[in-house]
């Protein structure tokens, strides 16, 4: 009697990772695949945890600052912004117009730094090495316009609670002109290379693609809402600062693929070069104007203030002692960081922080890469978590 004997077939289970392709972090990736067709993608997180709501809630808040810096740290000025707009919010500080204007400009070059570096290394990951080398050359640049107000090429702690740490000098705003003159060709080589470039567009076209409902399900913010039609960006939606002030526009495009979301990127660089142009212009008019609040319950005095008043040298003294003191209150704030909504909620207890729960976009993107991933090949694993632009500094935070 002849017996047919059936082979039980399993899928094959890989990990990937915890080095980082494509994510700029430690990321673990179980890939279950069907030959080399991906059927599920379980992303382990938690290798670069460092507790950093739970370091926040024991400081203060000048001291809580830096760790803005560390999280995402592409987009380190960014960060700060949030933070410092929900202290001024709480604490109902009136920023000076010429420092709005300066956060501005410094939170669209910190736009451009971010592009640049998550264009080109997800270039490098498909196979592109020449814009890397390129973009870097322009990162280098805007990371001494960094260095020039704060001290520091990354970690700024430049956005102070009623304004911004130092004036910005006449030098540094011709510096940044000259700049933006020239750094719109330098986009112009770099779409040469890929906007039209056969490998890249099979290699990113129809990859990734992902729908509406599904993408406000798993909360995507960002170029992610952004490539599937979906208008929505704060600074237009909920403008903060300047922004409602400055002209300049949208890029959205339709497919929801990863193409979609490296034009969208490109288009954007273009647009921060058009809102830095306008700051420019304001800053410099604005050049005799102060840099910081004058409520001295918040804001240090001068050291020339402290000189002519007695009243000035003892709010000195209890700023740096004390530090900066809030009523009792909470508060949410967004700001729409290069890589979506970055957000920070926020509970005040006096001169500490009580809670503070921080909304990084990459987390949520992260969660979507199963449902994104799904039903390609392993090779379009590194292309979808490449335009998903994570730094696993916020993701673990």
């Amino acid at each position: 009697m002849f017996i047919q004997q059936f082979r039980k077939l399993k899928n094959f289970k890989l990990n990937f990772g915890p080095q980082h392709p494509s994510a700029h972090g430690v990321l673990r990736l179980i890939l279950e695949l069907n030959g080399e067709k991906i059927k599920k993608a379980d992303p382990h997180i938690g290798l670069l945890h460092r507790g950093t709501e739970k370091l926040i809630e024991y400081k203060g808040y000048a001291q809580a600052l830096p760790y803005f810096d560390r999280l995402d740290y592409v987009s380190m000025m960014t960060q700060e912004h949030a933070f410092v707009l929900a202290i001024e919010k709480i604490g109902k500080i009136i920023v000076p117009i010429k420092s709005q204007y300066i956060r501005v400009m410094f939170s669209e070059i910190t736009r451009i730094l971010n592009h640049l570096m998550g264009l080109t290394t997800h270039a490098l990951d498909v196979g592109a090495l020449t814009p890397f080398l390129w973009a870097f050359e322009e990162r280098e640049k805007l990371m001494e316009f960094y260095e020039r107000v704060s001290g520091a090429r990354m970690h700024a702690n430049y956005f102070r609670a009623g304004g911004v740490q130092a004036d910005v000098s006449v030098n540094l705003l011709n510096d940044i002109f000259q700049f933006i003159l020239q750094f719109n060709s330098r986009i112009d080589e770099m779409e040469e290379l890929l906007s039209n470039n056969r490998i890249w567009k099979q290699r990113l076209i129809n990859i990734g693609v992902i729908s509406k409902e599904e993408s406000l399900n798993w909360s995507f913010s960002g170029v992610l809402l952004r490539s599937l039609g979906l208008n929505f960006d704060l600074r237009k939606a909920l403008p903060y600062e300047t922004y409602k002030t400055i002209d300049f526009s949208i890029p959205v495009t339709f497919n929801g693929d990863c193409f979609d979301r490296y034009l969208i990127r490109v288009y954007e660089m273009r647009q921060s070069i058009k809102i830095i142009n306008q700051c420019l212009n304001h800053i410099y008019n604005l050049r005799n104007e102060p840099y910081k609040s004058n409520n001295f319950k918040y804001v240090s005095p001068r050291r020339a203030d402290m000189k002519n008043s007695m009243e000035h040298l003892i709010h000195h003294f209890k700023f740096h002692t004390e530090g900066l003191s809030l009523p009792l209150n909470n508060t949410y704030v967004g700001v729409e960081a290069p890589k979506g909504e970055f957000g920070v909620f926020l509970t005040s207890e006096y001169s500490r922080i009580y809670r503070c729960k921080i909304r990084t976009p990459g987390f949520f993107h992260l969660q979507g890469t199963d449902y994104m991933s799904s039903g390609h090949l392993l090779a379009d694993a590194v292309t979808i978590i490449g335009t998903q632009d994570i730094v696993f500094g916020e993701v673990d935070r």
